[in-house]
């Protein structure tokens, strides 16, 4: 190679020099373009076939370099259907051959991007910028399992959620050791708990339950003391009526008081020694006297239960007896009040009533609404989507604190029709007994019961499975003395029309639908390839399989994000640095060219 040979290679060089300008020029004009992958220029020697002795630096040749596996920056997008792949792999999308009724024609062929600005067309597509369609794996909605392995062109338009009845009800609460009902009054043992004596139409206790027969009650004062100039509690001999600096009540009873117990009046009188049955001498009558007319008026006895009325430490304790329950009223509340006590005083026995029912018909309602508290609700779903609103009470039916033969039993109750009157069931016990050890934990443990086609308000739902989990009903103190219901979740919901999707961070598409469900329609498709920087480049960022690439790979492919694009991985400022080199380089060749011309024309001239 001579002078000539030089002439030949530095337009060789021209030509490589102006190829690495081309691509620079298609860098820096895709510098803004989503997910563009920049191309490098590669320079390739070409070397003659010499001697050792005889070789030349030769040609050069150009080709480029693919930077496929560069990932540009991922930033957020307001869109939510935009996406971007973290990581390796692309996006499989579809471009339509034609169109049909405005319909695309798809051909059927595969190919890749990494462009993620995909949005739902007027058909249902989601479409990238290119107007490339994505594919994916559809999700069956109702298991959340992909339907398939093989990606298909993604499709959303008018899709609809049908209703799924409710079957599975997961419930976890802790109940008031001590419940707060309208009835309860810590004064008097056992008031907190359900009173099957109160409900006319049946004891509501779990079906079966035997008729519990009736225990006495009790109530307690509080401590009172006398009007002794050092006043000390008052005891059995305090007087009803006295002087001052005596001991006797603080606020005297009167003549003609009376001490009305069950429907029977205990009178103050001023008769001497002839006392008629519940009658009180007023001067010399004292608080065992009054004591002993109102336990022969309620049946309490020193030798059988119930044991008779007591004061101790100041402080009277008064008990209902067997036969009936406790009802004290007074023409002079303020001396009742000298007592300890507060009239009226109403106080029920424990116990009573007939085998358990069940069921709380209409005109119990008011009574067990007083005996039991709410236990929290959640909206149900029949097989056509109706919603039923599905509401729980609990109710104390038996305290460890009454002593041996005694242990903290719950009963779990449900709504059947909030308009019951007269016999219809109102609430619905689920019949099993809860019962709790003094730790707070069930007693045998409960894991979960089944409601049998409940019918609530009417309308008939399936079997609802009633989970409570491992310890998922405690019974621990609440100073509130409510039930805290910690979860009450069910499974079904009513019928949908699809109103938008996005794009999941896990890379699925997520469907929101007008019934307030998100369900997962179809996971995104990422493939992969062996020689990713053999792919063929075509229009729209998109690419195209070749063999030096591969087949298509999946499942190794990157996180797919959501509400977020890929930038170019363009480097503006390395693109400017290599323009530089280019342009000297280019330059430099056109020198050698002068240079040449410059020695052809010496060697003319000497010919001359």
């Amino acid at each position: 190679m001579g002078l000539f040979g030089a002439l030949t290679t530095s337009v060789a060089g021209l030509r490589a020099q102006s190829y690495a300008l081309e691509n620079i020029s298609g860098n820096i004009a895709n510098s803004q373009t989503t997910a563009f992958k920049r191309i490098d220029t590669s320079f390739l020697d070409l070397i003659p076939q010499t001697g050792v002795n005889n070789q030349l630096a030769g040609s050069v040749t150009t080709g480029s370099r693919e930077t496929n596996t560069v990932q540009g920056d991922v930033q957020s997008a307001a869109v939510s259907t935009y996406m971007a792949i973290n990581g390796n792999g692309f996006f499989v999308v579809q471009k339509p051959g034609s169109f049909a009724d405005n319909q695309p024609v798809f051909s059927g062929v595969d190919n890749y991007t990494r462009r993620g600005d995909f949005a739902l067309d007027k058909n249902g597509y989601l479409v990238n910028g290119a107007g490339y369609y994505v594919e994916g794996v559809p999700i069956d909605p109702s298991t959340g399992n992909m339907t398939g392995s093989v990606p298909q062109v993604l499709k959303f338009a008018n899709d609809f959620l049908p209703a799924v009845p409710s079957s599975v009800v997961n419930y976890r609460a802790n109940l008031s050791s001590y419940p707060l009902t309208t009835k309860s009054d810590k004064s008097v043992p056992g008031s907190e708990l359900l009173r099957p004596a109160d409900f006319t139409g049946g004891n509501p206790r779990t079906l079966g339950t035997p008729a519990t027969p009736p225990t006495d009650a009790t109530v307690t004062g509080a401590a009172k003391n006398n009007k002794l100039t050092s006043p000390t509690a008052i005891t059995g001999s305090t007087l009803l009526n006295g002087a001052t600096n005596t001991d006797s009540l603080t606020t005297n009873f009167v003549l003609g008081d009376t001490i009305t117990v069950n429907g029977t009046p205990i009178t103050i009188v001023n008769t001497g020694t002839n006392l008629a049955a519940n009658q009180i001498d007023l001067t010399t009558g004292t608080i065992q006297d009054l004591l002993t007319n109102i336990d022969k008026i309620t049946g309490a006895s020193a030798t059988v239960p119930p044991t008779p009325s007591t004061i101790s430490g100041g402080k009277i304790t008064l008990h209902t007896g067997t036969t009936a329950d406790l009802a004290i009223t007074t023409s002079n509340a303020t001396a009742f009040g000298a007592l300890g006590m507060t009239a009226p005083v109403n106080v029920a026995r424990i116990g009573g009533g007939t085998a358990g029912t069940g069921k709380v018909v209409g005109n119990d309602l008011t009574a067990f609404i007083n005996e039991s508290i709410s236990g929290g609700a959640v909206t149900a779903y029949d097989i056509s989507g109706s919603p039923v609103s599905l509401q729980f009470r609990w109710a104390k039916a038996d305290s460890a604190s009454l002593g041996a033969g005694h242990t903290d039993t719950w009963n779990l109750f449900y709504q059947v029709d909030p308009n019951a009157t007269g016999t219809d069931t109102a609430w619905q016990n689920v019949n099993t007994d809860f019962t709790f050890s003094a730790n707070g934990q069930m007693n045998p443990p409960i894991s979960g019961i089944t409601l049998t086609t409940p019918t609530v308000g009417g309308v008939p739902l399936g079997n609802i499975q009633l989970n409570f989990g491992a310890g998922g009903i405690t019974q621990f103190a609440d100073a509130n003395g409510n039930v805290k219901v910690n979860q009450i979740q069910q499974d079904g919901f009513p019928a949908g029309s699809l109103q938008t999707v996005s794009i999941g961070q896990n890379g699925r598409v997520v469907g929101n639908y007008s019934n307030g469900r998100n369900i997962d329609l179809a996971q995104i498709s990422v493939a992969t390839f062996n020689g990713t920087n053999f792919l063929k480049r075509i229009d729209g960022g998109a690419f195209q399989a070749t063999d030096q690439s591969g087949a298509a790979l999946f499942g190794s492919g990157g996180t797919v994000v959501g509400s977020s694009l890929e930038s170019s991985n363009t480097d503006i400022a390395d693109e400017f640095t290599k323009l530089i080199v280019t342009q000297q380089a280019y330059s430099a060749n056109t020198k050698v060219i002068t240079t040449a011309n410059s020695m052809a024309q010496d060697l003319l001239n000497v010919m001359r």
